[in-house]
């Protein structure tokens, strides 16, 4: 790929996207109208039964850059997704994920979608062609280096994703690019993952194939690098903070799984360590008072294991 790949081409013709394996037609579904509704329901069943293998063959390339991400984000470093349309929303669906499971900081993993906001809901396509369009968007949050940023582009030709990429690295962050069509690696790109779903059901709608396995991707980086920051201990979400009756439910039963307790003792316990699940369990378990508990998970770098002294 060459560096005017990112650029609008000097005439007014679209770039030929041809190539693309995301645009090839699909000989499966070449009867696609001709079929029953349960005919069509099983082809797309089919079909999405690819997709979990084509994000396996990327296993390798998705665990270099969480390992990327994950250094960085102990050194204060931030997580910043960016795309446009469904890549861009599926980035930002997962960023906005982060608090309420993990405990993240809002500012902490950031998704940024071509059109802003509004693209959410509200086609903004024609402001993917725009290469310097995440400039303002980086200068606002002060894009640098410690920061991680992934592009996602189905098809990897996305000038809004492919130039945001290259203006954050000349900012100093890390880089990679999240697509579904195989691509050379762009100079400016540290980390590539090609997950390669091939031709969509529906020529072309990278919605269905290559969304369901974005939105795989995007999962297994977020919530393994979340374990990595110690949000996670065993399988249970042990940064949860409990704010409302649910997550409240969810606490206790987590601090009982943990420490033995029955339910009221749980919530007692729960209360008395001011909603946090961590304090909860290093309080019992270690039998210190709850100012105590936050020292030494602050000690730990809020690992549970480490606070408790236990082998990782």
């Amino acid at each position: 790929m060459s560096d005017d790949s990112v650029r609008q081409p000097d005439d007014c013709l679209p770039p030929d996207r041809g190539h693309l394996e995301t645009e090839h037609c699909n000989p499966r579904s070449a009867d696609l109208d001709a079929l029953s509704v349960r005919a069509c329901v099983g082809l797309i069943n089919d079909e999405d039964q690819t997709v979990a293998l084509a994000v396996r063959q990327a296993v390798a390339e998705i665990a270099a850059f969480v390992e990327t991400a994950a250094a960085n984000m102990r050194c204060d470093g931030r997580l910043v997704y960016l795309g446009a349309g469904t890549s861009g929303r599926l980035g930002v669906l997962d960023a906005s994920e982060c608090p309420p499971t993990f405990q993240t900081d809002s500012g902490q993993v950031i998704g940024m979608i071509a059109g802003g906001d509004a693209a959410l809901r509200r086609s903004s396509e024609s402001m993917e062609d725009d290469p310097n369009g995440a400039k303002p968007n980086f200068e606002a949050i002060d894009v640098r280096a410690g920061d991680t940023v992934l592009g996602i582009a189905a098809g990897s030709t996305t000038p809004y994703v492919l130039g945001g990429l290259r203006l954050a690295k000349a900012r100093g962050a890390s880089t990679g690019l999240l697509c579904c069509s195989r691509v050379d690696r762009p100079s400016w790109v540290d980390h590539l993952i090609i997950v390669n779903t091939g031709a969509e059901v529906v020529t072309g709608s990278t919605r269905m194939k290559a969304g369901t396995a974005t939105k795989m991707v995007l999962n297994t980086i977020s919530t393994t690098i979340m374990v990595q920051l110690g949000k996670v201990h065993g399988n249970l979400m042990v940064d949860l903070r409990a704010t409302n009756d649910k997550l409240r439910d969810r606490a206790a039963r987590i601090v009982g799984e943990l420490t033995g307790l029955d339910r009221d003792a749980s919530l007692d316990l729960l209360d008395r360590a001011g909603g946090e699940v961590k304090s909860a369990v290093v309080m019992h378990r270690l039998d210190v008072t709850h100012e105590e508990a936050a020292r030494r998970l602050a000690d730990a770098h809020g690992l549970l294991r480490a606070a408790l002294g236990e082998e990782s």
